[in-house]
């Protein structure tokens, strides 16, 4: 299977999955992924960092890829969370998702076992492999333990279906570390590379991972703000970079009220303000805390002044109750 180039560019949200009462809730689910879509993201990521997938089981993981291929109906691609630290599981669960028609898999990096870099190219290399299905590869050192280095992420980029690289750490080099990897290796038959895309995965960074050549963003705050974020990258990306910079400014109290060690649940906490959606979690997550519903609320009510001149029709701009 092929992903088109021009599919993987701009906003993709890291989707959360909704639940109601300790159940998955599909009529949420269906709320938020016909908002994302009106919203004008690129993609949509299911089942990933912010989908709790670990507290998935097997019928709920196809329920929410099943349902949020529904609803897009191929308007957006969609992107399946497949990585665990156990290959064969890995691989198992990227079957799985090119079967239901997914777009392309996420695959994390291999967490809690902490492999070597061998181990970790081994890994991806064994899932590439068995399953035709494009491969975005996930690096979120602060989570698993471990870093993807220069030398191993050039590997990746010389295996056939990687089309993609996710950076959650923050790290604004990584697009300038593939860019001078691919104008050093040689041409496979006289045909140049086309060089590994890298994505951002921290909403605070995004911009500047632009800057150094990023085709785009996995983003947890799209959630709650779909078209800030997306119109921040199109101004971007539009060469109104000035514009990109006022919605980051306007943003950034969301990004930075979403953030914290609850990261999940705090997008859920908004999402009920701006959706009506339950911020419910499954353990070992709790819900937030009231300072930090304080400071939602707080980060929401300031996207209301700023923001209504740049962006208009986004529920999220409305002051919650």
């Amino acid at each position: 299977m092929t992903l088109a180039p021009q599919r993987m560019t701009g906003v993709f949200t890291d989707l959360v999955t909704p639940f109601r009462h300790g159940a998955l809730d599909l009529i949420g689910l269906k709320t938020l992924v016909e908002w994302q879509v009106r919203s004008g993201v690129s993609g949509l990521v299911v089942c990933g960092e912010g989908g709790e997938a670990p507290v998935l089981n097997d019928a709920e993981r196809v329920a929410v890829i099943s349902t949020t291929l529904e609803v897009t109906a191929g308007t957006v691609p969609v992107l399946v969370g497949t990585g665990t630290n156990a290959t064969e599981r890995t691989i198992a669960l990227t079957r799985e998702a090119r079967a239901l028609g997914a777009d392309a898999a996420v695959v994390v990096v291999p967490y809690y076992s902490k492999p070597t870099q061998e181990g970790l190219f081994r890994h991806v290399e064994a899932v590439a492999s068995a399953v035709d299905l494009p491969l975005i590869i996930v690096n979120r050192p602060r989570h698993t333990a471990i870093d993807v280095s220069p030398a191993l992420l050039e590997r990746f980029a010389g295996l056939s279906g990687i089309v993609g690289f996710a950076d959650y750490a923050g790290d604004i080099s990584r697009p300038l570390v593939l860019r001078e990897q691919d104008r050093r290796r040689i041409p496979r038959n006289g045909m140049p590379h086309g060089g590994l895309p890298v994505y951002s995965g921290d909403d605070r960074t995004a911009l500047a991972l632009g800057l150094m050549g990023a085709q785009g963003t996995f983003s947890l705050a799209a959630n709650v703000a779909p078209r800030l974020v997306v119109a921040m990258h199109h101004a971007f990306h539009g060469g109104n970079v000035s514009a990109a910079r006022t919605l980051q400014q306007t943003l950034y109290p969301l990004f930075i009220a979403i953030d914290a060690e609850q990261a999940v649940a705090a997008t859920k906490q908004a999402l009920a303000f701006v959706l009506g959606l339950a911020p419910d979690v499954r353990l070992p997550l709790t819900e937030v805390e009231q300072p930090v519903v304080a400071e939602i609320r707080q980060a929401l009510s300031l996207l209301a002044v700023p923001a209504k001149g740049l962006v208009s029709g986004d529920p999220s701009l409305h002051r919650p109750a």
